[in-house]
């Protein structure tokens, strides 16, 4: 079920080779690259994208190297990212720092933590039999400081922040980069401006960003009005970038898959199954998994699975043209933190998606209900725009994708109480079997016998 990692891309064509001349100022660890030109840019440049072409950038890092210069083996690379576990002497308290030498080299003082990362990898019966996957482990991105995985991106685009002086820092979003963005400027002491598109945010994303101090912009638009705005606020007033557009993010976002591969002894699953709205993740798996493979850490490629709302899905109906076409569609669906018609990060997670042999899929609102509710009863929890990806997973089972014994990782994105407004009006629902409904009682032993009898009946 595996893409094979034996011939990898040579580390030249991934990371900084040693003494190259006629790269920007401080790019002797890191440096900007445009992903459709390849203009060069100093590593403290604030830019957006890039300033010829407008493509999107990405961040190249000299491979982790020792003292006298030479690249470190896969087993010295994982015994460094060992000995900087949090229990460990050296160790970062954050699950992001830890992996510094592949994420922003020598940010040292400048680092902004919270600290985040260090998630659980679960495993669950009542999910493995829901989905008919025996072998599913859940990463659950939703036990970061803010209820998400937008933390590990914030975590770095805010040290980036530090490191350029920026005035402010801003973003467009759907809730969770909001709340994230908000608590990371908070700390670090830098203003924060989030645009969010009004009466389209999730109850519990929005009181975070207040509570935080972040000033919340309510743009009449959706999310991908809210983008714009923010792009060109960025390019006009200096204000700085922090949608997961911005390259500094994915390095963030990308220790997701670092994390899962080092806490599966490096041996890859065969599947990474994501929930997919702007694409940012499916970019950064793809490029976390890209450089794991060039520098020995993994011996085989998982397949990425980006799990796409129905309504909100103009990169799986172009995924099943083979990306022939880009699309924009109208968005509309439950999973808010996905509900994103016109993606940013496409052409990068066009990229990881062909790399990996990976595949793009929908999966309806009722679906993503029905996953939800699983999660939720088998105590885990999550937003709705996580249970895409176990969706996702049943789906592929069913479809004869993903095998029974299949070792796969389901990524849930956000915290159970990231949208607390759905989830109370979801189980009150008459037409919801599986609503789990207040009951209205006497105030007498008798009545809460007459629950506990009832309750025992049902799990009989």
């Amino acid at each position: 079920m595996t893409t094979p990692a034996s011939h990898p891309l040579p580390l030249d064509a991934l990371f900084l080779p040693a003494g190259v001349t006629g790269l920007p100022m401080h790019a002797e660890q890191s440096v900007q690259r445009c992903a459709a030109c390849a203009q060069l840019l100093s590593p403290l440049d604030a830019a957006p994208d890039c300033p010829r072409c407008g493509g999107l950038l990405e961040i190249i890092h000299a491979p982790p190297r020792d003292a006298g210069g030479a690249t470190l083996s896969a087993t010295a690379i994982k015994q460094q990212f060992e000995q900087h576990c949090c229990a460990r002497p050296l160790g970062h308290a954050s699950g992001v720092w830890r992996f510094e030498s592949l994420v922003m080299p020598g940010a040292g003082p400048s680092i902004v933590s919270h600290p985040e990362g260090n998630t659980p990898l679960l495993s669950r019966a009542a999910i493995s039999r829901y989905t008919g996957c025996e072998g599913l482990l859940i990463k659950h991105e939703g036990h970061n400081p803010t209820g998400s995985f937008k933390d590990r991106g914030m975590t770095v685009g805010t040290t980036q922040a530090v490191r350029i002086g920026a005035r402010a820092v801003a973003c467009a979003s759907t809730g969770n980069t909001s709340a994230a963005l908000a608590s990371y400027a908070a700390q670090a002491g830098i203003p924060g401006l989030v645009f969010v598109p009004a009466g389209k945010i999730a109850l519990g994303k929005l009181a975070q960003t207040l509570a935080y101090g972040a000033r919340t912009l309510l743009v009449k638009g959706d999310f991908d009005a809210c983008l714009k705005l923010v792009q060109q606020a960025s390019r006009e007033l200096g204000i700085y970038l922090l949608n997961s557009i911005n390259p500094w993010r994915v390095e963030g976002q990308k220790t997701i898959v670092f994390e899962l591969l080092q806490q599966l002894g490096w041996n890859a699953p065969d599947f990474i199954v994501l929930p997919a709205g702007n694409l940012g993740n499916t970019a950064a798996f793809g490029k976390a998994l890209r450089e794991a493979n060039a520098l020995g850490l993994i011996t085989k490629m998982p397949r990425l699975v980006s799990v796409q709302a129905a309504g909100a899905a103009p990169f799986a109906r172009a995924f099943r043209e083979d990306f022939a076409a880009r699309y924009t569609v109208q968005a509309e669906t439950i999973a808010t933190a996905i509900r994103i018609g016109d993606p940013a990060s496409w052409d990068r997670a066009v990229r990881a998606i062909r790399e990996t042999n990976g595949i793009v899929i929908t999966a309806d609102d009722q679906a993503i209900i029905d996953a939800k509710l699983t999660i939720d009863g088998a105590g885990v929890g999550c937003e709705p725009a996580s249970a895409a990806s176990v969706a996702g997973v049943r789906q592929l089972v069913r479809d004869g994708i993903i095998g029974t014994h299949d070792t796969v990782v389901a990524v849930l994105t956000g915290h159970v109480l990231k949208d607390p407004g759905m989830l109370v009006e979801l189980h009150q629902r008459d037409d919801e079997v599986r609503a789990n409904r207040p009951i209205e009682i006497e105030p007498s032993v008798r009545a809460v016998d007459a629950v506990l009898r009832e309750m025992h009946g049902s799990m009989s």
